[in-house]
């Protein structure tokens, strides 16, 4: 009786066919959805019994949703964080989309010399381009800054093969890396720069205390098996009273001495003066830092530099020359899509389109021009049953930059009547597309600073089409 009871149940539940044409037209490729329907249909028969047709088909939507979720999709960023990690960091400018666009359907030269007819070298223009912008002997690119600084360590403690510097001195107990410990920051997901290095294959030589670092700290931790000193800049984070750290030409005067390498991890690879951006916060530019007498200097190419993700190398030709005959080179190195978005960011930068790049226009746009918007979008759902405003805001550069910045904004505030106000987050997150704000003040906020002017009426539709649900 009981074996009879458990094949009625399993009789009960549909078959995969049948679940697929309820479903009708999805949107993810028909092998997802029947992935998706056999793995549900197998935990119901794994359990003996079934919920019911509706209730199963329920389930598979909303598993589809979950999955059709994940893909890489556009967002509307209100949050008021211009360089927003989790949603991709810099937007890239249209002229970059537009190379993009040119070299990814077609062939390239993006190792041709189509001078010699020759084999030519990979990236070649925008080095030269990196080298001129941050006035250095020579520059190159990976994939992005923490690819960078490997690269770097690897060369300078001689773990990088017969190529590295260290290995071609004859120095194999040169594998230490100087450093502050003021200056071991944890960067994005959980990524501590010790960690890094330490995969490197180098042993760390802590100096100073957190807050307070002199050059004699550094004096007195340099010997026979330093290989190099790192200054790395505290791009997302500040410290202020009791705190001394030594100006970079004091440390590269002291590396000099001792015959070592000076390299600084600068982060964030703003190019022009943070007072251009409204912003009176100083963070150093690749060229300020190479003038002090630093090696080599890295920084990341989709933060405030305005570009797709990479890591740019900027300095002396020697050292970016013994980089690229680095056997990890090959692993770290860009591919033709991110190379034509870099180039024509740079060519930017040099002409000094700079409002042209997304990330610092956004940063420069108006308070009045920002009001004058978020009251036309105001106005516009002014019919619908929930409270709207305008309202003000602190929007901020984000991605590890700038940590002291607080930009002046304007957001638009909603209290919502029939829902709680992460309710309403939550199905503003399930609108096509996303729209992604922040509560605060009891209200839900949308920053228009790191909204796009175009992506208005796209926002007050997604609006509308939450409120009628």
């Amino acid at each position: 009786m009981h074996d009879q009871i458990k094949r009625d149940k399993r009789r009960q539940i549909p078959a995969v066919s049948k679940i697929l044409d309820a479903l009708g037209n999805f949107v993810l490729p028909r092998p997802f959805v029947v992935e998706i329907v056999r793995r549900k249909l197998s935990v119901i028969r794994a359990n003996g019994a079934s919920s019911g047709f509706e209730a199963t088909l329920a389930d598979i939507r909303r598993s589809l949703d979950q999955l059709r979720a994940t893909r890489l999709q556009p967002v509307i960023n209100g949050t008021g964080i211009v360089i927003h990690t989790n949603f991709g960091r810099a937007p890239l400018a249209s002229e970059a989309m537009h190379a993009v666009n040119e070299i990814g359907p077609a062939y390239s030269n993006l190792e041709y010399d189509v001078v010699s007819g020759e084999r030519g070298g990979r990236g070649a223009y925008v080095e030269n381009a990196l080298a001129l912008l941050c006035k250095a002997e020579a520059a190159t690119v990976v994939n992005n800054c923490a690819a960078a600084l490997v690269l770097i360590v690897r060369l300078f403690t001689g773990k990088g093969g017969r190529h590295s510097a260290t290995a071609r001195t004859g120095k194999p107990d040169a594998s230490e890396v100087v450093i502050s410990r003021g200056e071991l920051v944890q960067i994005g997901g959980g990524f501590r720069i010790t960690e890094i290095l330490e995969a490197s294959g180098a042993n760390l030589r802590e100096v100073g205390a957190t807050n307070k670092t002199t050059l004699e700290d550094y004096a007195q931790a340099v010997g026979p098996k330093s290989a190099m000193i790192l200054k790395v800049h505290r791009s997302n984070f500040f410290m202020s009273g009791f705190v001394e750290s030594p100006p970079s030409n004091e440390i590269s005067a002291l590396a000099k001495k001792n015959r070592i390498p000076f390299v600084e991890d600068l982060g964030s690879g703003v190019m022009i003066a943070n007072a251009s951006l409204g912003i009176a916060e100083n963070e150093p530019t690749p060229a300020d830092v190479l003038k002090a007498g630093p090696d080599l200097v890295c920084f990341s190419g989709d933060k405030l530099f305005g570009g797709p993700q990479a890591g740019i190398i900027a300095g002396k030709k020697r050292f970016v020359a013994a980089l690229k005959r680095e056997p990890l080179f090959r692993a770290l190195r860009c591919d033709k899509l991110c190379l034509a978005a870099l180039q024509t960011t740079v060519d930017l930068h040099l002409t000094e389109k700079i409002n042209e790049i997304p990330a610092l226009a956004l940063l420069q746009t108006s308070e009045d021009a920002l009001r004058r918007r978020a009251a036309a979008i105001v106005a516009n759902l002014a019919d619908l049953p929930i409270e709207i405003a305008v309202g003000r805001g602190n929007a901020k550069t984000g991605g590890g930059t700038l940590p002291k910045s607080n930009v002046p904004s304007v957001t638009i505030d909603f209290v919502p009547t029939d829902w709680s106000l992460t309710e309403f987050s939550a199905r503003l997150r399930a609108a096509n597309p996303p729209v992604i704000g922040y509560i605060a003040d009891n209200r839900f906020k949308l920053d228009l600073r790191t909204i796009f002017p175009r992506q208005d009426d796209i926002l007050m539709k997604a609006i509308r089409a939450t409120c009628r649900k």
